[in-house]
């Protein structure tokens, strides 16, 4: 099995945010650090170029394997990049589909969505959604392996 290129580092939050050249989107990061770390209840880490909070190891069916974190972003050039994997389970549809009709100017893939600044958005909503995903995250993979 090939090995899993993303995983937690030991790298410096702070540091890493601070190289943000955008001074707006920089307090945007830091914001969204502070709105993740009280909804998990765990300090944010680097995952390569994101930051992730807490922790599932993953099983699939087909055998594949292994570990992300249950909430976190990326302060990409362009727009955030905020990861929310729990919400994309099919029982999380119909919820997902009506907090992001209230969330404001956004653009949602799978489990990603995209934002450009968190003034676009109702942080209650999204702190909704980060909700949903760490709880989903939690209940279908109790804790596991660490990575």
């Amino acid at each position: 099995m090939a090995e899993q290129k993303t995983k937690p580092h030991t790298g410096d939050v702070g540091a890493f945010l601070a190289q943000v050249d955008d001074d707006r989107k920089r307090a945007d990061a830091h914001a969204l650090v502070e709105l993740m770390s009280e909804v998990t209840g765990e300090p944010p880490v680097l995952w390569g170029t994101m930051v992730g909070f807490g922790h599932y190891h993953y099983k699939y069916p087909t055998g594949h394997e292994g570990d992300s974190f249950l909430v976190g972003f990326s302060p990409r050039k362009a727009e955030f990049s905020i990861y929310l994997m729990g919400t994309y389970f099919p029982e999380e549809n119909a919820r997902r589909e009506a907090l992001l009709a209230k969330l404001g100017k956004h653009r949602m893939g799978k489990a990603c969505l995209y934002v450009k600044r968190l003034s676009d958005i109702d942080l209650g909503v999204l702190r909704e959604l980060a909700e949903i995903s760490v709880k989903r995250l939690r209940d279908t993979y109790p804790a596991g392996p660490q990575a």
